[in-house]
Parts: structure tokens; sequence; C-alpha cells
């Protein structure tokens, strides 16, 4: 028989939108908690961008296992409503720019004065306190700010941004863990408390590779700081994505053991006795002439062949793969990481499950993202304690929709 999930008989208020905010909330619902997302009546920016195509997926992924309240929050009435809402919860999300709150009477002081108990989490691009506090943030601008595109391309062009959304990403996995950190000190002490995750101090860490290469430069901003497919600290040879005859292989040999393997693996065992490369720092400093004997002989195989032929032997690598072979991954889908969903308004599609397993428990099953407002009434009367009369009052006022 399945456990209970943890968080099962939490209740969170979600006024996040995009993919900060909206991350941690689902990672909270695939934990079992109730998540009541609230919207305003002509849905949040994530879920407007479905008029370009495609841009509606990210919203489902991200919004599924949640209800939804399409609610005026400028109104007066709207703001009664979220008090009433706030008053049997036990989380608020929301990622506004700072101040956004406040200036709607709604902060974290005013709610938590209606619940002590309450946790309060916000998130950012910079944080609610510093000299860039009131910048405006997106994922971009974040990772412009933070570094990361100023480590990531060819040290001979310009810098370039990371494909994924890591900034995003970065701080909503960070936001859901100091949300059930303050879950859990309020089990202890019966009082709720703010969280805070900035976007910007959510990645640095994720630099450590580079900044080994900065310190190890002795801090000089003329070294090399985009390193291309290669190590960004520059520490590991072979460290590259290699090509072959139908696409690209990444390999990385960590230490002299796999170093070996790789040399047995290409028949070059004479490369052992080199003194070009018998260790690890002498590897690094002729890495141009590792990659280019490894670069000769990965060309000669399939990608595929070259993946298993390096798996028998031990070797880390793994073949480049296109997003269309990842949504089909064998593996992914059956732990159930991957689920085709068959989605009313999107059709059949790929989403994920939360990355965090819990022994004794099913996963959640994925339902799929609601339509806008399609759990108004439902919420307002389960957990806003309003009577039918008074949402067709608040219909009728245009507070709901």
């Amino acid at each position: 028989m399945s456990l209970a999930l943890p968080l099962d008989g939490v209740v969170v208020v979600d006024l996040s939108q995009i993919y900060n905010g909206p991350y941690a909330t689902f990672l909270l619902a695939a934990g079992g908690a109730t998540v009541i997302k609230v919207e305003p009546r002509e849905g949040e920016s994530l879920r407007r961008r479905g008029v370009v195509g495609g841009a509606a997926l990210p919203f489902a992924m991200l919004n599924g296992c949640k209800q939804s309240l399409a609610l005026d929050l400028k109104s007066d009435a709207g703001k009664e409503v979220l008090r009433d809402l706030v008053c049997g919860a036990d989380v608020v999300v929301e990622n506004f720019a700072p101040g956004v709150m406040e200036r709607l009477g709604l902060g974290c002081a005013a709610l938590q004065a209606i619940n002590s108990r309450l946790i309060y989490a916000q998130s950012s691009g910079f944080g609610s306190s510093g000299p860039y506090r009131d910048y405006p943030a997106m994922d971009l601008t974040v990772q412009a700010m933070a570094g990361v595109m100023s480590i990531t391309g060819f040290p001979d062009r310009p810098p370039v941004k990371a494909g994924p959304a890591l900034c995003d990403f970065f701080a909503g996995t960070h936001l859901y863990g100091a949300i059930v950190t303050a879950l859990f000190e309020r089990e202890r002490t019966g009082i709720g408390r703010q969280v805070e995750v900035a976007m910007m101090d959510a990645v640095y860490p994720s630099l450590a590779s580079s900044l080994g290469l900065y310190h190890g430069n002795g801090g000089q901003a003329d070294g090399p700081s985009r390193t291309g497919n290669r190590h960004g600290g520059l520490a590991e040879a072979p460290y590259n994505v290699y090509s072959t005859r139908d696409g690209f292989i990444a390999i990385i040999c960590v230490g002299d053991v796999h170093w070996r393997s790789l040399l047995v693996a290409m028949g070059r065992e004479d490369l052992q006795a080199d003194p070009r490369f018998a260790s690890l720092k002498d590897r690094v400093a002729h890495v141009e002439e590792i990659d280019a004997a490894v670069g000769a002989w990965t060309a000669g195989f399939d990608k595929q062949a070259l993946f298993e032929l390096l798996q028998r032997h031990r070797v880390p690598c793994a073949p480049v793969r296109e997003l269309a072979e990842v949504i089909a991954d064998p593996h992914m889908h059956e732990r159930g990481a991957l689920q085709w969903q068959d989605h009313p308004a999107l059709g059949r599609i790929v989403v994920q499950h939360s990355a965090m397993r819990y022994a004794g428990s099913d996963l959640r099953p994925l339902e799929p993202s609601h339509a806008l407002g399609a759990d108004t009434d439902a919420i307002l009367v389960e957990h806003a304690h309003r009577s039918p009369d008074q949402v067709a009052a608040l219909r009728r006022d245009g507070v709901i929709s």
C-alpha cells in the first residue's frame, strides 16, 4: 500500500509566474501539497505566451497538479479573497519584483499578521536588498550579470547564453528547498517564517570550475574565460565533444584509470609511455595534442557504436542527443521521470515529473494544467468560505473570471 506523499495536507497559495516560482510550486505539488494557482483575470504571463507557436508547452509542464483561480488582486474584494485564502494556507509563494506585494497591502508582514504559521516565500532576480534590488530581472539578464554568459561559448567568439533557463530553474529549486526547510522549522516552533531566494545568488556556485581557473590565473581577467566544450577550469583532459560519422560524442577522463581505459579502447596503449601524457597535469598542458588524437579516432565511428564501445571499457562518455531523442528517452519514461499526457488544450505531449522520489509512496499522477480559472468557484467555497451567492456576486463585479 502506497504511503501518503510527504507534503499531503499542505496548502500552498501560488502567486508566482513564468518559470522560477512555478517550478518551486510544481515540486511542492509533486510532493503532495495542494497548490492553488492565483492568476490575474487575463492569466499569468507564461500562459499568455501561448499565442506563439509551442510557447504554451512550458506552462503545461510547470502547472500540472495545481488548481486555478483567476482573481483581480488590485480590487479590494480580490484582496479580501486572498486574505481569506491565506487564513487556511501553509505557504504563499510569489516572484514579483521586490515591493509589489507590499504596495498591494499583501506583503509578508500583512499576511503573517493574519496567519502567524504562514511561510511567505519570495524570489526575484537580485533579492530584496542590495544595490541591484530594483533591476528588471529575467533569466537572460541574470545570466549576463552573474557571469554565466562570460564563460559560455568559445574563446575566440562573443559570449553566449546557456541554452537552458539556468537562473530561473536554479532559483526555483532553491526556493523549494527554502520552503520545506521553513516548514520543518515550523513543526518545531509553530511559527512561520519569510524565505527568499535571489536568482543571482542561486546560480553563482555553478561557476565553480571557471572560478577555479580564474583563481589559478592569479585573479587576472586577461586569462581564458570561455573554454568551449573543454572543462570550465581547464583541469581535465580529455574533456570535450568530438565528431563522429553521424554526430558528436562527449568524452571525459577524470583520472588515470579512465585515461588508460580510453587508450585501450583506441588501441593506443603506446601513449601510456608518452611523457606528454604521464599525469593529469601533463595531459592538460598538452590538451591540443590529446584532442587531435581522440578526435581523429572518433571520426571513424557512428556515435552509438562508439558509445557502446567506450561503455564496455568504462570510459565516461555520452552521445550528444537531439531534443527529439531526449523526449522519447526510454530510461526516463521507464522511471516515470517523463510521461506522455493527453492534454485537453495541447493534445499529446510529454511532461516531466519531479526528480525527487519518496520511498514507499507512488509518484503523484500528473494531472494536466487547468484552464484559467477552472477551479475558481470550488476554491472560493472550500478555501475562502464564500457561499455560491457570494461567488456569483464576485463574478458580476469582475473580481473573478
